[in-house]
């Protein structure tokens, strides 16, 4: 170290020395090192970690026998410098400003970090500077605008951010590739760029730069460009004509911005044109025709586009295809016949487009064929035999019309096939036996089809299966328990099916499983203990189906554990202590037999053995030498005394069912008389000291009787002025008030006037129902105030307003609210719902959802309002008078007689959710057309663009939480009622979203 340090001073002073006295090292005195050696060995001492530079030594006199240098032949002067891939850290410091003579330098694939300094500007002669793969930051170079020489510039993966300086392509006369992918580099390309006139490859990949640079014919001035890579930035508008001026042109990548418009008509005029990625834009009309004169393209992608028309016929031209994708647009028409003759094509991705008719079977003759995904369509026919003899690696065909029997499977297939997915479709028969020879099988998708058969015993064969999908495929039978004998199994979902008989033992051997989903089936008894060695398991939903016991505790020491529900089984008994169970929701262990938790109303029943009965007589009986008669006269008396309790016991049954009786019957009487009763003794200790017993003002009731005395309903009606009015809607006028002694802030209601309010006891009835109903979620209802001219509705108030003032009518001085404050008001508006539909008989219906209905309280807590009023006013019948806002009409009430049910909370909740991620209405009125929201996020969602759809006032926000969020809110807004979750479910799928999972899977 001490030597180093002595050899950066005297590189230092030498550097002096030459400065004032133009003295050369390398002139004179042969004796002492050169510029080189000592540039070099300076810049060696600010690296950390250079083993590799070991051969550099400061006793040599000239460093063209080190490692990584080249020389001159004819000067000896260093012109090469290339150490990529060396581990070497640090800044890059002084030192190679001295050789002056360096054509080459290329550090890439390492770990340098700090600026690109200006010293690099002063090697005059540098042709190639290759800094890529490295942790370099700050500001684009203003320096490199001197560098006139330069030919190749590659800075791509680092950290460089900012603009691009406007003037530093001035004098890139020389440049010919320019490569700054994979920074931070934003704004507008700057037009100096235009001056570098032989460029032959740009790569602006993976920034932010924004603008459109295509938008002009200049552009296409750069007619030596060979590959032109602009994807994943943020370019916008239309591509202009002229780009058949690139005659060279060979690669083009656009993908990922938001380039518009057609494509180029001229596009097919590129001659050597062997690439073209135009996919995730929003290209639109039809695709050129010019594209079928490019016959040497291997790899053409449009997808995730809105691109429209028939697939064209002329595809079959394009020979030599490799990759061929054009999924997710709006292409129609059939596949043509012609698909045969792309013999090269190794992918073919149709998918989500609007194609129909028959899979033809000329896709045999695509040999060379290794990806078919035809997924999303309307496929209909049986699934050609042709096509399972192939040596495919990947097929899916699922979201499609197909219908016929699975094939068996052949030949290449049986080696070759690791995805097949034939799922949502409508197959029936039998799952062949074969499946179990597909030796490399790893994702098995049969799900949503009309299977009626059962599991083949062959899955246990599929030793490299990992995710196993058959939900709702009308199986029956039991589930074998040969599948997990390879143990290599992560998600086995067997949802809604028949399957009957146990949970085999065996599952304990699927080690690997982190999703299993076994409900809505006929399994029934014990949740086998051999769970417990599922070490990794993480959601585990086993509801409505016939399991009975306790569930094992050992379960609870799972943990990885996030997500069970055991709902609808007929399980007893104490919940597992540890783990994820404790604190489970009760929509999770709801509707069992006898679960012992505090969150449900009903039975605990213990799995306690039956007692040990003792005979009384043991002590009384004679020696060994009388025993047989002893026997005999003891099981005469057993068995008459054994009579005789039953009889005692049968008795004593008949009396209590008879007292039972006569006590229900007394309190039939009592609670009809007990209303007015009640309603007498709360008018009297609600009446104000001061009233007058001829002018009676009203009927106050509040829930709570022990701060009833500090209410005055004389005061009630008085404080429903203008100026406390807060809101309105369906039911009626919203106001804020202040009531009682310490003058509690509340929220009261009055009702619109109606002759269902007639009826003061039917009235109360209804009311004391909704005053029992108590979660963090719901607004608590805190009394009433009745007379035959008005009602009003006392609740507690929400500090924060409703999220109608947040999204839709928020002011300047509001602060737009942060994903997670928005994910927690849907969980919360969510778990509220579920209480309202799976803690009450009947289930209380909302059926009034919508942004003015959600509270926010000080903490930003969702509190819903209004539920039970339908109820109370509608008696279950769907009226005009009810769900008036546009946007939240449930489909379904297209049909008048059809009952107000859950289904229709559910749907308000998705576009409530839509809402709230994308803070638009759910109906917006345009100047040329209406936008329904969830149909619009729907079609942004299968464009592959649904995140354009998110708020960009809320910043920054996770995309694997907010896209599942959204298609969550799409199935929520379902136009099928069935097709639509349960509000409990809403809250689990929520709950897996929210929570970090190294392997989450996708919800849908």
């Amino acid at each position: 170290m001490l030597r180093m340090l002595n050899l950066k001073l005297a590189f230092f002073l030498l550097i002096s020395v030459a400065a004032f006295t133009g003295f050369n090292a390398n002139e004179g005195d042969p004796g002492h090192p050169n510029d080189d050696v000592l540039g070099l060995l300076v810049f060696k001492s600010d690296l950390q970690n250079p083993p590799a530079l070991s051969s550099w030594n400061e006793e040599d006199n000239s460093p063209c026998s080190w490692n990584f240098i080249r020389c001159d032949p004819v000067t000896g002067k260093v012109s090469e410098l290339s150490l990529d891939g060396l581990s070497l850290s640090n800044k890059i410091g002084r030192g190679l400003e001295k050789l002056q003579s360096l054509k080459v330098l290329s550090l890439s694939h390492n770990d340098l970090s700090g600026n690109v300094g200006s010293e690099l500007a002063q090697l005059s002669n540098l042709e190639t500077l290759n800094l890529s793969h490295n942790s370099f930051s700050g500001r684009f170079p203003d320096a490199i605008a001197n560098m006139s020489s330069i030919r190749i510039l590659d800075l791509s993966e680092n950290s460089i951010s900012g603009p691009v300086p406007e003037s530093v392509f001035e004098n890139c006369f020389s440049l010919q590739l320019l490569s700054l992918a994979g920074n931070s580099l934003e704004g507008q390309v700057p037009t100096s760029l235009l001056k570098c006139s032989i460029l032959s490859e740009l790569n602006l990949s993976n920034n932010h730069f924004s603008g459109n640079l295509l938008s002009s014919s200049s552009i296409w001035s750069l007619n030596r460009l060979q590959v032109l890579d602009l994807s994943n930035n943020q370019f916008s508008g239309p591509v202009s004509a002229g780009i058949s001026d690139l005659h060279n042109l060979k690669e083009l990548r656009l993908q990922g911005n938001k380039f518009s418009g057609s494509i180029p008509n001229d596009i097919g005029f590129c001659p050597r044109l062997n690439r073209i990625d135009l996919s995730n834009n929003l290209f639109s009309g039809q695709m050129p025709s010019s594209l079928q004169r490019l016959n040497s393209v291997t790899h053409l992608d449009f997808s995730n586009n809105k691109l429209t028309g028939d697939l064209f016929q002329w595809i079959s031209n394009m020979t030599s295809l490799e990759h061929l994708d054009f999924s997710s647009n709006g292409l129609t028409g059939t596949l043509p016949i012609s698909l045969g003759s792309l013999t090269s094509l190794q992918f073919l991705s149709l998918s989500n487009n609007k194609l129909w008719g028959e899979i033809p079977t000329s896709l045999v003759y695509c040999n060379q064929l290794l990806n078919l995904q035809l997924r999303g369509n309307s496929f209909n026919g049986s699934i050609a035999d042709s096509l399972f003899s192939m040596g495919l690696k990947e097929l899916d065909l699922s979201s499609n019309e197909l219908s016929g029997s699975i094939p068996e499977g052949s030949g290449k297939l049986f080696e070759t096939l690791t995805v097949l997915d034939l799922s949502r479709n409508n197959l029936n028969g039998n799952i062949p036996p074969e499946i179990g020879l597909f030796s490399n099988l790893r994702h098995l998708n049969l799900s949503w089809n009309n299977l009626g058969s059962r599991m083949p015993l062959e899955i246990g064969y599929l030793q490299h299966l990992t995710v196993l999908d058959l939900r709702n495929s009308a199986l029956y039978g039991p589930i074998p328990g040969e599948m997990c004998e390879s143990g290599n199994l992560g998600i086995l979902q067997l949802d809604g099916n028949s399957l009957s008989s146990t949970i085999p033992e065996q599952i304990g051997n699927c080690s690997s499983l982190y999703l299993l989903t076994l409900s809505h089936n006929n399994l029934s008894g014990l949740i086998p203990n051999s769970m417990s060695m599922l070490k990794k398991l993480e959601i585990l939903r086993l509801e409505f189906n016939e399991l009975s016991g306790e569930i094992p505790k050992e379960l609870g020491m799972l943990q990885n554990l996030l997500a069970v529900n055991v709902s609808y089984n007929r399980l007893i008994g104490r919940l597992p202590p540890t783990g994820i169970f404790p604190s489970l929701d009760w929509s999770a262990l709801q509707k069992n037999l006898g679960i012992c938790s505090p969150l449900l109303r009903g039975p605990c029943i213990m799995n306690v053995q039956k007692p040990l009965v003792l005979d009384p007589y043991e002590m009384n009986r004679g020696n060994n030498n009388d025993r047989g008669d002893a026997i005999v006269e003891t099981r005469r008396f057993q068995h008459h005394r054994f009579l005789t309790v039953s009889a005692i016991i049968a008795m004593s049954a008949a009396v209590a069912i008879i007292a039972g009786v006569g006590v229900i019957i007394l309190l039939n009487v009592s609670a009809r008389r007990r209303p007015s009763f009640v309603d007498n003794a709360m008018e009297s200790m609600c009446s104000s000291s001061s009233r007058s017993e001829t002018s009676p003002i009203g009927k106050l009731v509040l829930f709570d009787s022990r701060s009833s005395g500090e209410w005055d309903a004389k005061n009630l009606e008085s404080s429903l002025n203008k100026a406390s009015e807060i809101g309105g809607g369906v039911f009626g006028t919203v106001y804020k008030a202040k009531m009682g002694m310490e003058g509690k802030v509340v929220a009261i209601k009055k009702l619109l006037a109606s002759n269902t309010f007639l009826y003061p006891k039917d009235f109360d009835r209804e009311l004391r129902i909704l005053g029992e109903v108590k979660h963090p979620n719901l607004v608590c209802l805190i009394g009433y105030y009745w007379t035959p001219k008005i009602q009003l509705l006392i609740s507690d108030f929400a500090t924060n307003g409703s999220l109608q003032s947040r999204f839709h009518d928020r002011t300047l001085s509001m602060p737009p609210l942060s994903w997670p404050t928005r994910f927690k008001i849907m969980l919360g508006t969510a778990k509220g719902l579920a209480h309202l539909h799976h803690s009450f008989n009947p289930p209380i219906v909302h059926y009034d959802l919508k942004l003015s209905n959600i509270l926010l309280d000080e903490n930003y807590n969702a509190k819903v309002s209004d539920f039970g009023l339908a109820r109370l006013i509608g008696k279950h019948t769907a009226s005009n008078r009810f769900q008036s806002a546009l946007g939240y009409v449930v489909p379904e009430m297209a049909c008048r007689s059809l009952k107000i049910n859950e289904k229709c909370d559910v749907y308000g909740f998705g576009v409530i959710v839509l809402e709230i991620v994308t803070a638009r209405r759910p109906v917006d009125y345009g100047e040329d057309n209406v936008t329904i929201l969830n149909d619009h996020v729907r079609v942004m969602l299968e464009q592959g663009n649904v995140l354009d759809c998110v708020d960009a006032s809320m910043g920054e926000f996770p995309e694997d939480e907010v896209v599942p969020v959204l298609k969550l809110a799409l199935v929520c807004t379902s136009q099928v009622p069935s097709s639509r979750p349960s509000m409990a479910e809403v809250v689990q799928i929520l709950q897996v979203i929210k929570t970090p999972v190294p392997h989450r899977m996708e919800v849908f």
